[in-house]
């Protein structure tokens, strides 16, 4: 029989789909592609906005469409916040919450048995029991109520993923801050998580079939550990960082409503961990902090920015950014994009505020105007631009360590190399996240900014947006064609680059950007040393350093 995986919202649920991906195959399923025909589709569905909502339910029916005869098993934060809802959608027979996904296998079996049961009385023409009640029932469900999301689900550790170079270990479960704008505590439950023998375990089992970069991910990974009484993050990491072989860790996220500038000195001594943190901003105003109950203050948060960028100047930093929050004036929107330029994040993902039902956000008076949340989300994505070239330019000369992870647009034609996504083709090659979906960057060998290293300059800006609150978020980045300057700064790279290969190969720095260079296939899931050499589109050229 054939199964196919749909995952909606963030990299918890991409680790959860690999996980239930395995326990199917282990049962003798065929995984197929999402768009193919199959016996099974398995829904894992993300609750962040409305919008998310609306999504799932779009991509349930549409598997009904494809095939419909399929069992459609739902599962994830939209199955665990409204699964009466979830239940009335023609075509779904399994409702599973977050904290049952172990269970979708089982209650797909459970489903088929009593499906072939009544076919098989069917098909007997068994007369004394024509009236008899199917023994399949309408729809399965495993939904635990709020109360009872209290222990870690052990869905077992995964073997592989669908990329041939990055991992992501799920390391912890839960959230108890309750951000005015947010359904996701409601609907992962409390602080849960994993220990940390189990997972260098699993992480040990990854790198040796040659995973490179090891993202450690959770619901909030800052609160890592403190139900075990760990020094939070930073004692794993430290674990971690005693494997031998050659890889690097990185971060996911962490909260600055958790965090402080003391914690993140705890993560300096680990050379395997990446020299870039995603810290999730959400506005640089006071009056709009305390209004979404972030627990933090501006100032505040620009300690941590500080403490990370005296240990290395160029410590790359990104963030999320919600424009029109209730009840945001133009004052308070300056102060983000105050913020956004002081910092020079390298990255900023800017989302309009959109109300999410069940929220204390959502019922306040004073919403914001569509019109003006997108003049704003345009004039802070442009910030945001402005901030990244300044960290970009800031970095030139430097030598970093990047991930080589797949072949690049001709940076002068802008015609495919032919091998993007193509595993086949060299089996070490992968995707490459998107902008908005990026993980963050980090060198297993040393791989902090040179001592020359220049000073960020102060930009006009930089953005982002929250994997926690907004519903559609604005691309930060485009393709342009390359311009006349890019042309110059490309034909100035040294012959000796050059002579590496003619193809052009990118990956991310230990710093997180996204770099563009001369290479072949035998550079990919390898490290390779990269001096920086200027801005291009999302990120810059650089030349291999022998």
């Amino acid at each position: 029989m054939k199964a196919a995986f749909h995952t909606l919202g963030c990299k918890v649920n991409q680790y959860e789909t690999e996980s239930m991906k395995e326990q199917f195959a282990k049962a003798g399923f065929t995984i197929v592609d999402e768009e193919e025909a199959a016996d099974v589709y398995v829904v894992n569905t993300c609750t962040v906005t409305n919008l998310a909502d609306r999504k799932s339910r779009q991509f349930i029916r549409r598997c009904r469409k494809v095939n419909p005869a399929a069992v459609v098993a739902v599962t994830g934060c939209y199955a665990q916040i409204k699964p009466d809802e979830v239940a009335e959608i023609e075509g779904v027979q399994i409702v599973a919450g977050t904290d049952e996904k172990h269970a979708v296998l089982p209650l797909v079996q459970e489903y088929f048995a009593a499906r072939d049961r009544d076919s098989a009385r069917d098909g007997a023409g068994d007369k004394n029991h024509a009236d008899a009640e199917p023994s399949a029932p309408d729809v399965l469900s495993a939904v635990r109520s709020y109360d009872e999301l209290t222990t870690y689900e052990e869905l077992g550790e995964i073997t592989g993923m669908e990329g041939r170079t990055r991992a992501f270990i799920k390391i912890q479960e839960g959230c108890t801050h309750f951000c005015t704008y947010c359904i996701i505590p409601y609907a992962r439950g409390t602080i849960r998580s994993r220990r940390k023998e189990e997972i260098r375990e699993e992480v040990e089992r990854l790198i040796s079939k040659g995973y490179k970069e090891i993202v450690l991910t959770g619901i909030n990974t800052a609160y890592y550990g403190r139900d075990l009484g760990y020094d939070g993050a930073a004692e794993l990491i430290g674990e971690l960082n005693s494997i031998p072989g050659e890889f690097r860790i990185r971060l996911s996220s962490l909260e600055p409503t958790v965090i402080d500038a003391d914690y993140v000195k705890k993560l300096f001594p680990y050379e395997k961990l990446c020299h870039h943190l995603h810290l999730a901003l959400q506005s640089g105003s006071d009056n709009v902090l305390k209004a979404m109950n972030r627990g933090y203050t501006r100032s505040e948060f620009l300690a941590i920015a500080d403490e990370l960028r005296a240990f290395d100047p160029h410590y790359g930093l990104s963030t999320d950014i919600i424009v029109g929050f209730p009840g945001e004036t133009e004052e308070d929107f300056q102060g983000s994009e105050d913020i956004t330029t002081r910092l020079s994040f390298c990255k900023t993902h800017v989302f309009k505020y959109s109300q999410r039902t069940g929220t204390p956000a959502a019922e306040r008076p004073d919403q914001i105007d569509g019109t003006i949340k997108a003049s704003r989300s345009r004039r802070l994505i442009e910030t945001a631009r402005r901030a990244a070239d300044a960290f970009f330019t800031s970095c030139i000369g430097d030598t970093r360590t990047v991930l080589v992870e797949e072949f690049a647009q001709d940076p002068i034609t802008g015609e495919s190399q032919g091998m993007e996504n193509d595993l086949s083709a060299s089996p070490s090659a992968v995707d490459i996240p998107s902008a908005s979906a990026s993980p963050s960057a980090s060198d297993a060998s040393a791989s902090s900014a040179s001592p020359s290293a220049k000073a960020i300059s102060q930009p006009e800006g930089a953005a982002s947006a929250d994997a926690l609150g907004a519903a559609a978020a604005d691309s930060t980045s485009a393709a342009a064609p390359a311009s006349a300057a890019d042309r110059a700064a490309i034909n100035a790279l040294s012959a000796d680059a050059l002579s590496r290969g003619t193809q052009w190969v990118t990956g991310y720095t230990d710093n997180y950007i996204r770099t563009y260079f001369r290479g072949d296939p035998s550079m990919f899931n390898e490290f390779v040393r990269v001096r920086l050499v200027r801005p291009y589109r999302d990120g810059m050229l650089g030349e291999v350093v022998e």
